[in-house]
């Protein structure tokens, strides 16, 4: 073999072995590219599946919330509801209590004795509903005298619209302790409240008996 045919060898194994490593080097960046977009590809289907699930879980959460402000409406509801409904049995029994007058004016007495020793003046004043202020009027003397003694109690003539009961305040009206079934009513309200926000969040909701 001459020299023009080693020269011609040499250029061609040289070639053969240039077009391999282009080949090599062309199926690695083959395998880089599929790979690089392979993994781009599946972050995309992570990132989508992500957002999916967080649209999801949005979703879910917002109803959720939704159904619990609608829980919470309902039981406002009810419980007021409830509230209106006791407090109207209330008046009811408070009316028909009135009608017990023996029972009634005993009541009374103790309201009159309750409002004495919580006011500390000794010259007050007791204003009742018209009626009475008929039943009261001819046996207030002796009927002070036993609910506040060692104090001076005077019946207004002036008639406070109430269903029952007894307002006491001192003479210049600085002081006074509404006893009547309003203002119990409305003192006990709070605590009625309670009573039933009590009973209503374990759903049981048995009775219970409340007196004024």
């Amino acid at each position: 073999m001459n020299r023009v045919e080693d020269l011609e060898a040499a250029i061609l194994n040289r070639a053969e072995k240039l077009a391999s490593e282009y080949k090599e080097r062309a199926e690695r960046r083959r395998a880089t590219i599929i790979k690089e977009a392979g993994d781009k590809l599946r972050l995309r289907e992570e990132h989508e599946v992500m957002m999916a699930k967080a649209q999801a879980d949005l979703i879910y959460l917002r109803k959720v919330q939704a159904s619990e402000l609608k829980m919470k409406a309902h039981m406002d509801h009810l419980r007021w509801g409830l509230v209106q409904d006791i407090e109207h049995r209330m008046e009811d029994r408070m009316r028909a209590f009135v009608e017990q007058e023996d029972s009634y004016l005993q009541t009374l007495k103790s309201y009159l004795e309750q409002g004495a020793k919580v006011i500390e003046s000794n010259d007050l004043i007791a204003e009742v509903n018209q009626t009475d202020l008929n039943r009261l009027t001819a046996i207030w003397n002796d009927f002070a005298t036993e609910a506040a003694p060692g104090k001076n109690v005077a019946l207004s003539p002036n008639p406070v619209n109430t269903i029952g009961g007894i307002l006491i305040r001192s003479q210049d009206g600085r002081i006074r302790l509404d006893n009547t079934f309003e203002g119990r009513r409305e003192r006990l309200r709070s605590r009625l409240h309670q009573i039933i926000v009590e009973r209503l969040i374990p759903a049981a909701m048995d009775g219970s008996g409340m007196s004024l």
